[in-house]
Order: structure tokens, then sequence, then C-alpha cells
């Protein structure tokens, strides 16, 4: 398992001087992993570390690291990060340590590295790794619940649900970075009173909040990753925007679960926040003692002790009247990852316990992460109370579900007194109209 290290101290600084702000969301002891390129050239893809508001090209700076962290930054500098998540946990580690003393107020790699810097403004990313497969867990109980009980209000949440993290295999062509523009999508949905059903544009166009988990190494088919060996396996963390037609979802659910709702458009923010980031922010797993308790394989004392991450997620909504105003995003809920009914480590766990081989580049999204009041609620669904009423936003607009020219916003961060705030920056998404 990781463990704290240098790389954590809350006093480093760096001779970046914006990394150094209270409020940045890449201090250095961040040091996401992105792949980008200069704005309007046709340059390639490569690594990059974000720091402050600066992105370091690790193309450019691989040839100043040594042993384990040569072989990661030569493998960065790719058009994909696959390979290097694929290095195990020791490489990204070894890395991550270069680059933490590299960047370091004092470091004398400064006078090379500082060419080798351009800013974030001045950059575009794509998907940081070629998604293999996708799953999608469904992890907070108190979506489960209230979304549950608008489908089903005599059986809300299914008995299996609080004994094995639920999930399903979705489609990962459509997951596109931050930025994603797409059109409302279409499909087959039945309204209450009619006798058959009809095609047409979704009216009950709905985002979800919910953290990304990318995997680095994998497991040999056959053979399961062990509860406790999770964090071998996973590289790290991103912001996940979930699009869902809920209308086309309510028609086609049953039997087999989701398949046209939810594979036209899902949306991660750029920055790869590493595992060995978050440690410090990593806190005990509460299960209530009311509940069933945790299979063997989905229980140890590690795990109960520090499985959950504390991590703060926000949903902020701009409308097209909002941007023609010049008026910001506006908030619509806030909510944590640490009401996760399920850890990433169980979710590991789980997925691999029949023998499932995951491979370096797989995609997990947690599902959507609402915390236990209305109003923390993760999709407009639960806001809106499945349409039935309004959110106001203060412009005076109102919304039950996502409208076109929308753009929804999702940010997150971990932070707490005595350790450095690391932040994920956002992902940022825009509904377009339906084919006519």
């Amino acid at each position: 398992m990781p463990v704290l290290n240098e790389t954590h101290n809350p006093d480093l600084r760096s001779w970046v001087s914006s990394a150094n702000s209270p409020e940045t969301d890449f201090p250095i002891q961040n040091l996401p992993f992105a792949e980008f390129r200069r704005k309007y050239t046709g340059e390639s893809f490569r690594g990059g570390v974000a720091i402050g508001d600066q992105v370091l090209d690790l193309a450019a700076a691989q040839t100043i690291f040594s042993g384990k962290a040569a072989f990661g930054a030569s493998a960065c500098a790719e058009s994909t990060l696959n390979t290097f998540m694929s290095m195990g946990s020791s490489v990204w580690s070894a890395l991550r340590l270069a680059l933490s003393r590299a960047l370091r107020e004092g470091a004398k790699e400064q006078s090379e590295l500082e060419h080798c810097l351009i800013a974030q403004s001045d950059v575009e990313f794509s998907l940081p790794c070629t998604i293999g497969d996708y799953t999608d867990f469904y992890t907070s109980v108190f979506h489960a619940t209230r979304v549950g009980s608008l489908f089903r209000p005599d059986n809300p949440l299914l008995p299996n649900y609080k004994w094995v993290p639920i999930g399903y295999h979705g489609r990962s062509s459509s997951i596109d970075v931050s930025g994603q523009t797409f059109k409302r999508p279409q499909g087959q949905v039945k309204a209450a009173d009619a006798a058959e059903p009809s095609v047409g544009p979704c009216k009950r166009l709905d985002y979800e909040l919910e953290v990304g988990i990318y995997i680095g190494e994998g497991n040999a088919p056959g053979e399961p990753i062990a509860l406790d060996d999770s964090d071998q396996h996973v590289f790290g963390y991103c912001l996940f925007n979930d699009w869902s037609a809920r209308d086309i979802q309510a028609w086609e659910y049953q039997p087999l679960g989701p398949f046209l709702a939810k594979n036209f458009a899902s949306t991660v923010s750029p920055w790869i926040v590493t595992n060995e980031a978050l440690l410090p922010y990593r806190t005990e797993f509460k299960r209530d003692a009311a509940d069933p308790q945790p299979l063997p394989y989905l229980s140890s004392d590690t795990n109960s002790e520090e499985g959950a991450l504390d991590i703060k997620l926000e949903v902020l909504l701009q409308t097209q009247q909002m941007r023609t105003h010049n008026e910001p995003p506006a908030k619509l809920s806030e909510s944590n990852f640490v009401y996760s009914y399920w850890t990433v480590a169980q979710m590991v766990a789980h997925h691999t316990v029949n023998g499932c081989n995951l491979r370096p580049g797989d995609f997990f999204g947690s599902g959507t992460q609402s915390g236990p009041e209305h109003e923390q609620g993760g999709s407009m669904l639960e806001l809106s109370r499945g349409g039935k009423e309004s959110v106001s936003l203060p412009n005076g607009e109102q919304r039950t579900f996502v409208e076109d020219g929308d753009t929804v916003v999702m940010r997150g961060y971990c932070e707490k007194e005595g350790v450095a705030r690391i932040g994920f920056g956002e992902v940022v998404s825009t509904v377009l109209p339906a084919n006519n």
C-alpha cells in the first residue's frame, strides 16, 4: 500500500509561483497528468503535468530524469498515458518524487525546466488515455433510494444493493474530454398515457455528478484483485459527467438496464489526479451497523480505516441566456465522495472476483454522488423531484431538466486543515439541439 512521503509535505513550495497560491487546484503536492498540445497547432498530443497555472511538457523535460522516473517520463511523452499507466505503482511513484524534487523552490533543475512550461490557457486537451472498457457503478445509496422511489415507489432500493456493488458496462466510444459538445439524443420513449411508444428527441436530459477512476496495471484473467491490493491497480481519479436521457431510460431499462439512455455522451475532466496524491484525504469507511456488513472479500481493517475519500464535489449550470449576459454559472448542488456506500477498493475487488481481467486505461464511473439531503442531489432528476418541481436560477430562469444551450460545469477538490489543497480542475460540457 502507498504511504505518505515527502511529496505530501504541506510546507513544500514551488519555483512556479502560481503553484503556491492557496486557491490553486494544482500545488506541488498534486502533480496530476493529462494529454495536451498547444492550441491552434498541428502538434501531437503528449503527456503533461499541472503545476499552478502551467503545464510541464514531459516530452520536452524527459531528459532530466533517471532510473524508473526516466522510464515513466519517456512513456508519458506518448500520445496516450496507457503505457505509463501499465508500468505500475513503483514507476508512478518514482516519477512523482522526481517531479516534486525538480519543481521545488531551489531545485537545480529550474533553469532546464523553465522552457518546458506552457500556460494552461494556451493548451487544449485530449482524453488522457485510450479507454478500453468502461463500467458505471451505482455507489450512492441516497441517489439510488431517491431515483428508485421515482421508478419503483413500492420498492425503491432493490434487495441486492446493500450486498453487492451494482454496476453495468457502458460504452467508452462516446466518452470525451472537458469541452465536449453533443447533440440532444433521440430515442424511443413511452408516455404513461400513451398506447404505444414513439421516437423523438429526449425531453428529460440530465447530468450525473460522478468521480471517474482510471485503472493502471491490470490483472491476468482468472486472477481476482484482493481488496487490499487495489492500490497497486488504481492509477488515479477525475471528475465525470455521465449524461442521461431519463425518459428513454424509463422505457428501456427493464429488464437489462441502461442502454441508449446512457451511451450518447459522457465527459471527463482532463487531469488525472493520482491515487498517491490523494493519500492525505483517505478517511474512515462507515457502514450503518443496522445494514448488512460487506462479505469477507469486500471487507478488511484497512478498508474500514481508510477506504473512503474526502472529495468535495459541486455542480453548476450556465444557460445560453446567462452566457449572453456574461453571467457566471450558478451553483446547483454540493456533495462529497465520502458519502459513497462502496469504496473504490470494493469496486475493484468485486469487478474482478469472477476472474474479470482489467487493463491499463479501463475506466470506472462511481455512479451519481448524492449526499443525504435533497439539496445535495447529484442529478437534476433528484433536484426537481422527477420533474415535478422547477429549480430556480439566479437570473429568474427555471429548470426541471437540462435544455439546449445549457452548459454543465462540475468541480471537485480536497481540503482540510494542515494538508495541501488538491483540486481536480473542472469538467465542462454543453448540449446542442437534436438533429432535425
